[in-house]
């Protein structure tokens, strides 16, 4: 039993069956990457996991309870953490005024902006919202504009506001896109860096394979809708449908 149980989980739009049958079962503190090309129903299931959508069969549980019929938020309260392919974060306010948003919302179920004005005196917080931009590195450019930061910076800024809520699933849609190369291999350092300080357990759903075996420990092929296969990353690299029709002989 894995600490996200996904069970005969189908979902239409008109005539289009985007999930058909989707079994998934990711065990608690490992890598599990979800591939497979364009229109392989891989964001569809994603959206499924965090409350966007509502699948028209099946379920899905997460340390044992339903997330089916939650709102987004009461599932982030649950203890899941979603990145999105496109930093979400406020490019308006500085990198410490980003993590201190979360670090006021998850001690006390929401967050006022005249939270900022009273910052001084709350020690604890601040400390709390330093000592994760220290581990995401990030430290230093704590009163930099959002705005100005480069896409890895955005990203590892985005990744310090998930975890500062101390999520036991982080969920990740592509978490390298858009990036250049030395981005993407810092990004894939970042997140080796997170999961070997904390029980944590991540799902990533991505396109470039040398994140994908960088990081997974378990990977599952989407096709059509539905899972092709499941297996290890050796494995999936060796098996003949998934080189022909999703890696390609020069990725692998």
């Amino acid at each position: 039993m894995g600490i996200l149980e996904v069970n005969g989980v189908g979902k239409n739009f008109g005539g289009l069956k985007a999930l058909s049958n989707v079994n998934l079962s990711v065990k608690e503190n490992t890598v599990h990457a979800i591939i497979g090309p364009n229109g392989a129903g891989k964001s569809t299931l994603l959206n499924c996991l965090v409350g966007k959508l509502i699948p028209d069969t099946g379920t899905v549980t997460f340390a044992g309870q339903s997330v089916l019929g939650r709102k987004p938020h009461q599932i982030n309260q649950m203890g899941i953490s979603r990145v999105f392919q496109t930093p979400e974060i406020f490019t308006h306010l500085t990198v410490m005024e980003n993590v201190l948003i979360p670090c006021f919302a998850r001690r006390d179920g929401s967050f006022r902006m005249h939270a900022f004005e009273t910052v001084a005196n709350e020690h604890d917080i601040v400390e709390q919202a330093e000592a994760m931009l220290k581990d995401v590195k990030m430290l230093d450019k704590r009163h930099m504009l959002a705005a100005n930061l480069s896409r890895g910076d955005k990203r590892r800024l985005e990744m310090a506001m998930c975890l500062v809520q101390e999520p036991k699933l982080l969920l990740l849609d592509e978490p390298t896109a858009g990036m250049a190369r030395a981005d993407t291999n810092n990004t894939i350092d970042l997140l080796k860096e997170i999961k070997a300080s904390r029980p944590i357990t991540m799902a990533i759903i991505e396109h470039d394979m040398h994140v994908v075996f960088s990081l997974a420990e378990r990977i599952t092929v989407m096709a059509q809708g539905t899972p092709l296969v499941e297996d290890t990353p050796d494995n999936i690299k060796g098996h003949p449908k998934v080189r022909e029709a999703y890696l390609g002989e020069a990725q692998v």
